[in-house]
């Protein structure tokens, strides 16, 4: 028989742990003293202990383990046990190595001068919101900042006019005919109304925009720097594995007038793996 101490040294596990296996019930000593409870083991225990640390290293639960020793499977189960780890495993290993790739891209960012601050990029969901907008197409870059001063008192317009509240003002950009030439930009731009009921008018339409996946930064005071903020994002996205998939938005979550150094605008551009 072995004490706890050498059964420890040669199956190379804690005491700790072969205590842990004795109160769960996985491994209990072949005899306890009844005098002073010390633990005792019998040399083929090594064999079931073997079997436990061998599940546990392919990252089977304790109780999917001790399923194994107590029912002692068939070989096709746990071929399909093992099958099903593998999945699992292949799963991790792909999710860590998009992982990797953002800490790479991140890594690449912080050597540049971006004016968008990478500790603000993450992967997520859009929550669903409800806009009326109003749109106007043809635009080049430098065209995008008169269309906002004219269609959003538009839009603010029709939604006094109907009694509506507003919340915060959203955008998003396409490309007219598909295409990326200059002045084939479309602004989408108006508020967010909840769930209120809003009609439409000639020119003010309610849209739900999608959820979808989206890298998302928070670009931080005036305007002037968005493009930069909106190349640092794409770049990033570009270097960690990601592709372009959809419209880009722009949520205007703090707007000040007086002082364009404090407004606080989230870009989202929706990707795909």
């Amino acid at each position: 028989m072995l004490n706890i101490g050498e059964f420890a040294r040669l199956g190379q596990v804690s005491r700790r742990m072969l205590r842990h296996y004795d109160e769960i019930g996985m491994l209990k000593p072949e005899q306890v003293d009844p005098m002073n409870g010390y633990r005792h083991y019998g040399a083929h225990q090594l064999s079931r202990l073997h079997r436990i640390l061998a599940l546990r290293d392919l990252g089977f639960t304790l109780e999917q383990i001790r399923e194994v020793l107590e029912e002692n499977p068939p070989v096709e189960q746990l071929r399909g046990m093992l099958r099903m780890r593998q999945a699992q495993i292949g799963q991790t290993v792909d999710e860590e190595q998009e992982r990797l790739r953002r800490v790479e891209a991140h890594l690449r960012a912080l050597e540049g001068s971006n004016t968008v601050d990478v500790q603000d990029i993450v992967i997520k969901q859009t929550q669903p919101i409800r806009i009326a907008e109003a749109t106007t197409g043809g635009l080049t870059h430098a065209d995008i900042g008169p269309a906002f001063v004219r269609l959003l008192p538009e839009v603010l317009g029709h939604l006094e006019a109907v009694g509506a509240k507003h919340g915060i003002s959203a955008a998003y950009y396409e490309d007219e005919n598909g295409t990326a030439e200059e002045g084939s930009i479309v602004l989408h731009a108006g508020f967010e109304i909840a769930d209120q009921d809003v009609a439409d008018s000639d020119s003010v339409k309610v849209v739900d925009l999608p959820v979808v996946e989206v890298a998302s930064a928070v670009h931080r005071g005036s305007m002037d720097g968005i493009n930069a903020s909106w190349e640092a994002l794409v770049k990033w996205i570009e270097d960690s594995g990601y592709r372009l998939a959809g419209d880009c938005r722009e949520l205007y979550h703090e707007w000040h007038e007086e002082d364009p150094a404090r407004h606080v605008t989230e870009l989202q551009q929706p990707i795909a793996r």
